[in-house]
């Protein structure tokens, strides 16, 4: 035995001791004549290490352990397809263009429907706002439940009475059969659930809209009072919205801005310290954005504005500055990522830029590409006609029937 198969010998009986508490060793190799790297069933760089035959082996094999080679088989799940730019680069149970066999590809997203391949069949789940249902179980015509359905409301079967019909009580997908106690359902100028205890449009009753100059006779006794609605009944003083009237004396009116860190959205609410009063994205004064995070407005009107907290050393929507987004346009495999207020490419999940051309980003499939096997430059056995697969070069035993397939051809 020569001196480089001596100690790859002993290399492979060491590996052997130090695992044979756990109950079990794999040595993986190549069985070839070329230079291969030693490892248990993880891609490598191919060269600098020399195997020994398998005759040679015999020990490791007597002590029980399997002896992998190269393999060009693809793993169960997997295959090569008429367009597969690599050997069993395509994974039958999850491909939705090659859902359970080649070419056999999923419906596309619809506005009422999306499908996935899931074990090698096309599922289907119903989307939109409010979400569509599938309550006849026939994909032919997918979610066919796709607006407010008094037979299936928000879920199928949930039937609603006919004093009760189906509605949607507020603005953020609550649907459900009639308004909730203390609601009532006003259909003008659209059908919705308002609560008519405080609403100055329909106060006690759909369409009761409260004159804001009350009845005319006192009159109102600031500019930043109205008549509105209270308990159900018009004519009672209130405050014009971002006010209130927190010292109790009419004379001066709404005083106090309820937008400030001492009286958010009331009168003696206070925001924690390096918190601002806000409005949040649903109009709501809120005690937002603390240490490290920048109020982002999303819509203004007349100086006033909702919005949103971000952290522009971070959020890739708002990146050193709010609405800097790091999106890339016309990306290759790449998202864009914030960093330190910085916009920066990222390569996505078993994609790697190999070449370094910013041009082409992130070119290079490292999934499935046997000259870059899970990272660059990392190069399975060509001759074997090994595959790449999940970012491994696939072994097999080297008593393998299929080995006596003879050769394999290797995809250009």
């Amino acid at each position: 035995m020569s001196d480089r198969s001596t100690t790859l010998h002993r290399l492979v009986t060491r590996t052997a001791i130090s695992t044979i508490a756990t109950g079990f060793c794999v040595v993986v190799f190549a069985c070839s004549d070329r230079d291969v790297n030693l490892g248990f069933g993880v891609a490598g760089d191919a060269g600098g290490v020399f195997v020994a035959p398998v005759e040679d082996a015999g020990p490791e094999a007597e002590a029980g352990f399997t002896l992998y080679c190269p393999s060009s088989e693809c793993p169960a799940g997997r295959t090569t397809c008429p367009d597969s730019r690599f050997r069993c680069d395509v994974d039958l149970m999850t491909d939705r263009d090659n859902c359970g066999a080649c070419g056999l590809a999923c419906p596309r997203e619809t506005g009422s429907e999306m499908f996935e391949c899931v074990e090698g069949r096309c599922m289907m789940a119903c989307t939109g706002v409010p979400t569509a249902l599938d309550c006849d179980g026939v994909p032919d015509n997918g979610c066919e439940i796709k607006d407010l359905n008094d037979d299936h409301c928000g879920a199928c079967g949930n039937k609603c009475s006919p004093d009760k019909p189906c509605v949607q009580r507020s603005l953020f997908g609550d649907i459900g059969c009639g308004c909730k106690p203390g609601q009532a359902l006003c259909r003008t100028p659209w059908t919705r659930c308002v609560n008519a205890t405080d609403d100055d449009e329909n106060c006690g009753a759909c369409g009761n809209a409260c004159d804001p100059n009350g009845d005319g006779d006192a009159g109102v006794p600031h500019e930043t009072f109205y008549f509105g609605c209270y308990s159900g009944q018009c004519g009672h003083l209130k405050c014009l919205p971002t006010l209130a009237n927190c010292d109790g004396d009419k004379s001066n009116g709404c005083e106090t801005s309820i937008l400030t860190a001492e009286n958010c959205g009331g009168c003696g609410v206070a925001c924690a310290a390096g918190q601002e009063c806000r409005l949040d994205d649903y109009g709501a004064p809120q005690c937002m954005c603390p240490a490290g995070e920048t109020f982002c407005p999303t819509w203004c009107f007349d100086g006033i504005c909702t919005g949103a907290c971000f952290n522009l050393a971070s959020d890739r929507n708002n990146c050193g500055a709010c609405g800097s987004s790091c999106a890339p346009n016309g990306s290759i495999n790449s998202i864009g990522t914030c960093t330190y207020g910085m916009c920066n490419r990222q390569c996505m999940k078993g994609w790697a830029d190999c070449n370094g051309n910013e041009t082409d980003q992130c070119e290079t499939n490292i999934d499935s590409d046997p000259m870059n096997c899970g990272g660059c430059g990392k190069v399975c056995d060509a001759v074997a006609g090994q595959a790449c697969v999940g970012g491994s070069c696939v072994v097999e035993p080297c008593d393998s029937p299929a080995r006596d397939a003879g050769p394999v051809e290797v995809p250009q």
